[in-house]
């Protein structure tokens, strides 16, 4: 069966679909990145720990380095660091919910083609089962 043979109906579901799968993978690259992210900052963090509040430290601001604080940088990336933890958990709880918006339409697809190969062949792809 070719795309034009397909029914409004089920154009329409799978076209949902496609877009619930994009914002899927848009949602787990983010979550992806932010990860990497926390990894960087505790990387840091442990650095930075070892050194004393005497020693010279420097951070990135853009393409410079700047001399710091270290008691302030040391702040500021623990606060980076549970920002990102937020926002991690805030992308797995929208994971969750578009997975399973996923399995909602899957689901439905699949009922409305069984339903539609049981029906009568006139009826067959031009209604949307009941």
């Amino acid at each position: 069966m070719s795309e034009q043979e397909l029914p409004p109906w089920l154009k329409e579901q799978l076209a949902r679909l496609q877009q619930l799968q994009q914002n899927l993978q848009a949602i787990m690259m983010q979550k992806q990145q932010v990860e990497l992210e926390i990894s960087e900052t505790e990387r840091a963090l442990e650095e930075l720990k070892k050194t004393t509040s005497e020693d010279v430290v420097y951070k990135l601001a853009g393409p410079l380095m700047v001399k710091s604080d270290r008691d302030n940088l040391i702040k500021e990336l623990e606060e980076k660091k549970e920002l990102s933890n937020t926002r991690t958990v805030v992308l797995g709880k929208q994971e969750s919910r578009v997975k399973e918006n996923l399995k909602e339409v899957e689901n439905k697809i699949n009922q409305m083609m069984h339903t539609a190969q049981g029906g009568s062949q006139s009826n067959k792809f031009n209604q949307p089962p009941q």
